[in-house]
């Protein structure tokens, strides 16, 4: 039942020792989880004879991590940044539906959700400086 987003919740426990560290520990951490990803769901893909079959969930990991990276501290923001994530991954607005249909593979994968986690990351991060005082 709703593979993705317990996929996404798999990006908290990664995130929390995160708080508050500098820029290049998110960048060094969502590269990892990225080329994990590409590696692992391709092979997972391939095992399973499915381009992103719904069991694989370490894309919205890795996607969900970089949103994560924008969001300010705070429950809040934490929750922002899981809702606003699982939307775009799910509608998937251009250019992720776009990502999703040309590009194969791991890469293919794990590409959408990272777009996604961007989106979603600038669009807290915008909110953020408009609500802070």
């Amino acid at each position: 039942m709703a593979p993705g987003t317990w996929g996404s919740l798999g990006a908290l426990p990664l995130a929390w020792p995160l708080q508050g560290a500098p820029a290049w520990a998110w960048a060094l951490a969502v590269g990892a989880a990225a080329a994990v990803g590409v590696w692992a769901c391709g092979r997972a893909a391939r095992l399973l004879g499915e381009h992103d079959h719904p069991a694989i969930v370490w894309d919205e990991v890795a996607g969900c991590l970089l949103a994560l990276a924008w969001a300010p501290p705070g429950l809040v923001w934490t929750l922002a940044a899981l809702a606003l994530f699982r939307l775009l991954d799910v509608l998937k607005p251009w250019p992720l539906a776009w990502l999703d249909r040309r590009v194969g593979g791991g890469w293919g994968i794990v590409l959408d959700d990272l777009a996604a986690g961007l989106a979603a990351g600038l669009a807290l991060a915008s909110a953020a400086a408009l609500t802070s005082p």
